[in-house]
């Protein structure tokens, strides 16, 4: 058997600044993440049969050092990988330049900041992952896809924001693909809300794509993180964004569709949700809208759930049935509160008194009484209205 074309790397010097860590295993999955195209399935079983290190000799030697029968495709996947083999050396020094430029994280399965969700995609799940920022890829917090159209309408975009910062403001992770239309819309929902969000990359984490979102990304970076599995360097192509769909699918916990005509690759999405068994949620549009087509059909043909406010996608994850935003409230001054509060903002007591037209002394006597019902809730030196509550997850 031939050496890993890795050959004498040293993967502490190699990884520097990347992780903690000089792990070999790491940076062999770094190179997988280089040689194949995402979700490849020979590739897939070969690491997960015998490590990272040891499958990269494997694709060098050939089928003879493993069982044919156990990688069906092995000869084919040699082909593809074979010229990107060749100049392994160097593109994956390029590629590890290039991240640590950008501050990137190398992920690999092992960590303990892994996401546990890919897991679900088996043969099809990345090798590794670069991410940079800081939350909410490991985070224990439901995690809610929000997606649709490039092309979106106004109305789209506005109930994506709205459904973004309300389950943001609830706690939920919003994920999302970046691209112009109800994705961004998404991400700033949720950013404006001080929510946690995470932009899934069809290309590398150090080129923002599209350029025009370039600022979004870095804010998003300072508030979630940006994601790729592909290396820095990469460039988006249609497959690529095919491909990184499956991601956003797996990496949430429900999947919620705001506006798709009837060729979005937001259905790609939906259509992972459902293969892999996730909740999936559409939101109706005007009947004669285009944009909204592929949304009826998933409501009319895949049984997904209807979508009309933020409650309705935080019941996909399992919060909760009771709706504060539609029960009685003990009072006219209090509704009046409740009114002036946002799900987006965090407001101060003189502000909501100033909104709502009550005084100070009233309003704060209220904002208690709104805290201990559900609400409102602590934020920013502030309340935030309510959507709902999570069930207890212990």
């Amino acid at each position: 058997m031939s050496a890993s074309p890795l050959g004498a790397a040293d993967p502490r010097r190699m990884l520097r600044g990347l992780r903690a860590d000089g792990d070999q295993d790491a940076l062999a999955r770094a190179a997988w993440s280089i040689i194949t195209e995402p979700g490849d399935a020979v590739a897939g079983r070969l690491v997960a049969a015998m490590g990272a290190g040891a499958a990269l000799a494997v694709a060098t030697e050939g089928p003879g050092v493993a069982r044919r029968a156990e990688f069906d495709g092995l000869d084919a996947g040699r082909e593809r990988w074979a010229p990107r083999l060749a100049t392994l050396d160097r593109a994956l020094e390029d590629a590890l330049d290039r991240a640590r430029r950008v501050r990137a994280r190398l992920l690999v399965p092992e960590d303990a900041a892994w996401p546990r969700r890919l897991a679900d995609l088996g043969e099809h799940a990345p090798h590794a992952l670069w991410v940079v920022g800081e939350r909410g890829i490991a985070d224990p917090a439901p995690a809610l896809a929000v997606v649709g159209a490039r092309a979106s309408t106004g109305y789209g975009e506005h109930v994506a924001t709205e459904l973004a910062a309300g389950a943001a403001a609830a706690g939920v992770v919003i994920v999302s693909g970046a691209a112009y239309g109800i994705d961004g819309a998404a991400h700033r929902g949720a950013l404006a809300s001080g929510g946690v969000t995470v932009a899934l990359l069809a290309g590398g984490v150090d080129r923002p794509y599209p350029a025009g979102h370039t600022d979004l990304l870095r804010r998003i970076t300072a508030q979630g993180a940006v994601v790729a599995e592909t290396p820095c360097g990469t460039a988006p192509s249609k497959w690529r964004f095919l491909a990184r769909n499956r991601l956003i699918a797996a990496l949430s916990d429900a999947t919620v569709v705001v506006e798709a005509g009837m060729r979005s690759g937001s259905l790609n999405t939906a259509a992972h949700a459902a293969t892999l068994g996730r909740p999936l949620g559409a939101v109706p549009g005007p009947v004669t809208s285009a944009a909204s087509a592929g949304c009826h059909r998933l409501l009319r043909e895949f049984d997904a759930t209807c979508i009309t406010r933020v409650h309705d996608a935080l019941e996909l994850l399992g919060f909760e049935a009771r709706d504060p935003s539609r029960e009685p409230v003990p009072d006219r001054d209090l509704s009046r509160l409740l009114d002036a509060a946002s799900a987006r903002t965090s407001r101060d007591a003189a502000e909501l008194a100033r909104l709502s037209g009550l005084s100070v002394r009233e309003a704060e006597a209220r904002i208690g009484l709104a805290v201990l019902a559900g609400h409102l809730l602590p934020a920013d030196g502030g309340w935030r209205r309510a959507a709902s509550r999570p069930r207890s997850r212990s």
